[in-house]
Order: structure tokens, then sequence, then C-alpha cells
């Protein structure tokens, strides 16, 4: 069940991308320095494909409303 809102998406997949593209254009080699934005944009990229947050879940919260079919 999805519970991420179309803004919510877009925003975690501009983000996520803008996270990977920011660590892999850095300079910085490699290693301890880019993963954290790595991990933390593949996340958000991946959120925002499946449209499905664990930690919304987790906590109850949703920024897409159920549609009543």
């Amino acid at each position: 069940m999805r519970n991420v809102a179309s803004l919510d998406r877009i925003i975690r997949a501009l983000t996520g991308i803008a996270l990977i593209a920011a660590a892999l254009l850095s300079g910085l080699g490699g290693g301890l320095a880019v993963a954290p934005l790595i991990a933390v944009g593949v996340i958000l990229t991946a959120t925002a494909a499946f449209g499905f947050c664990p930690i919304y879940a987790l906590l109850g919260l949703a920024s897409k409303r159920n549609s009543a079919r």
C-alpha cells in the first residue's frame, strides 16, 4: 500500500538524485565521505519509486490520502 503522495515523491526523487550526483561529482574519491550521501540518496529515490516509506508506516503516517475504491 502506498503512503507517499505525488508531491512528496517528486521532492524525494529530486533530492535523492541531487545527493547521489553531489556525492559522485564532489571529487572526494569515495569511502566514508560519500557513502552517507549515496545511501540517503538511494533510500530517498527508492521510496519515491515505490511510493512507500517504511518510516511513515512505522509511525502510522501518510502523505497520500487513501481512495475509497
